[in-house]
């Protein structure tokens, strides 16, 4: 669903979904909400303070083992709110409707 005028569709949360931000080099870590959620990026509602957000890159962390992730840079803040656009691997900002990369099936013997 496209609401605000977005590129990208997002997807709103029925229930709260916590999720975790973490520094690139793990020295902070931020319990936050997702909002909602798009290919792009993500609106989030971070709990404490904000000041950690300031640096240029950080980790969404979508599982409580930290498995899934997303690399992330900060967009905007507005109060506790704030939006994250999702990096690629080669350091650029996923475009929106870009396909996903694709995996490489590993076959055991």
């Amino acid at each position: 669903m496209k609401f605000d005028g977005r590129k990208a569709s997002r997807v709103k949360m029925d229930h709260r979904q916590p999720v975790n931000l973490m520094g690139s080099d793990g020295t902070w870590r931020r319990r936050c909400v997702l909002l909602d959620v798009s290919q792009s990026g993500a609106k989030i509602e971070v709990e404490g303070t904000l000041d950690v957000l300031q640096a240029e890159e950080f980790f969404m962390l979508l599982s409580s083992t930290g498995l899934a992730y997303r690399r992330c840079e900060l967009v905007w803040i507005d109060g506790t709110t704030a939006g994250v656009h999702f990096v690629t691997a080669d350091g650029k900002k996923k475009p929106a409707g870009a396909p996903a990369p694709a995996q490489t099936a590993v076959q055991s013997k």
